[in-house]
């Protein structure tokens, strides 16, 4: 910049919090060409062509939703419409689309969307398009080829592929979906990685089988679940209290635990006994869609993360799980998840609001907690999401 040029836009007087940086301090963010070009403790407004107030706001990198359900296949919600309940700059569509499907989400749904959209390709060629009918009943739907193709095809935005194990999906199909979602990355050379949906599987050999067989850097989502399986037994990551030696094992080989709260597959029960003895969360996600947002659970981001600081993890922590760690795993993007000179200019502003809370998960445990974050704003490549349009109109 020259010494009379101005920022696009400058968010003025907020706390910042960028763990990337272990930043924790007040700041003004300058933001000039989609990009951050200054974080500094004074700008002045008259270097501003437009100032967004931060005062009272905990300012933080965008937030990033490692699962989402952001096609809309029957269940999915079109992500620039949960950019006010979640601030969310980022979002990932964890297999809404298969093989069969994924151009109608490329063309049509991300290619229209402000928010920056990623996603898993399904195994099933279906994708979730079934719902709620399970897309694994019928094994035929696994297609390891076409979905190696497609991932191959979109590597640009396509992070790997997703399989959902519980019984109801997959019936008595046993280690043989996830099988197929592994070979579909490796036909596929992208370097892609599974994203396995677990809760309430066929049974506690089959749920060790499935940790002993995912790889490093492959996402366990759902991983504190507490959904039964058909028979109504609990065949989670945690039996009688105590956590499955598979799951440490796979926590301890680089395995990836992500929360995906969703409408139901997050248990106080398990995660409390899963976090006591080794197995705490890499990655916070929503699993939000049309049903999990309408629960008693209210999965929306910025309310899972509100469970976490309730449950004992500090700011700095949660903020890391939602933005600089999946940013890492979704690796598409130079400095994405910061707040660093020469970043995307994604930010998002929270309110810390204080005072008694009640969480609910989707067991109907409850918890008590003294901090809600919600959402206030959220600026998407340097344009704030809901705010007059600057000129010439952008959108990346």
């Amino acid at each position: 910049m020259g010494p009379n040029d101005k920022f696009d836009l400058v968010i003025k007087g907020g706390e910042v919090v960028d763990p990337s940086q272990n930043l924790r301090a007040k700041r003004d963010i300058g933001i000039r060409f989609g990009k951050i070009e200054a974080i500094e403790v004074e700008i002045p407004v008259a270097r501003a062509n437009r100032v967004m107030s931060a005062a009272g706001r905990i300012v933080v990198p965008g937030l990033i939703d490692l699962h989402a359900h952001v096609f809309t296949s029957g269940i999915g919600i079109p992500a620039d419409e949960l950019i006010t309940y979640q601030g969310t700059t980022t979002a990932i569509s964890a297999g809404d689309a298969g093989a069969s499907t994924f151009a109608t989400y490329r063309r049509y749904m991300a290619a229209q969307s402000r928010t920056r959209i990623y996603a898993f390709v399904h195994i099933a060629n279906i994708g979730l398009s079934a719902f709620p009918v399970g897309e694994l009943v019928n094994i035929d739907f696994a297609q390891v080829e076409a979905a190696a193709k497609v991932l191959a095809e979109n590597a640009d935005m396509a992070i790997g592929i997703k399989v959902r194990m519980s019984q109801n999906v997959i019936a008595k199909h046993g280690i043989e979906p996830l099988k197929r979602a592994i070979r579909a990355c490796e036909i596929a050379g992208t370097g892609g990685r599974v994203m396995c949906h677990i809760g309430g599987v066929e049974s506690v050999a089959l749920m060790s089988q499935i940790l002993d067989t995912l790889r490093p850097g492959d996402i366990l989502t759902h991983c504190y679940s507490g959904a039964p399986n058909d028979e109504g037994k609990f065949t989670n990551i945690v039996q009688e209290g105590r956590l499955l030696p598979a799951a440490l094992e796979a926590k301890k080989r680089g395995v990836i635990f992500d929360v995906g709260h969703g409408g139901g597959s997050f248990d106080y029960t398990v995660a409390e006994a899963a976090i006591a003895q080794g197995c705490t969360p890499d990655t916070i996600s929503s699993d939000i869609h049309v049903f999990s947002g309408n629960s008693a659970g209210q999965p929306y981001l910025t309310n899972v993360m509100s469970k976490f600081l309730g449950m004992g993890f500090t700011l700095e922590q949660v903020i890391t799980m939602v933005t600089a760690k999946p940013a890492s795993i979704i690796n598409r993007l130079q400095k994405h998840g910061t707040l660093q000179i020469g970043a995307p200019g994604d930010v998002t502003l929270l309110e810390l609001v204080n005072g008694p809370v009640e969480f609910v998960d989707t067991r109907n445990n409850k918890r008590q907690g003294n901090v809600l974050i919600r959402p206030t704003n959220t600026v998407v490549n340097g344009i704030a999401f809901g705010q007059p349009y600057q000129s010439p109109f952008s959108t990346r």
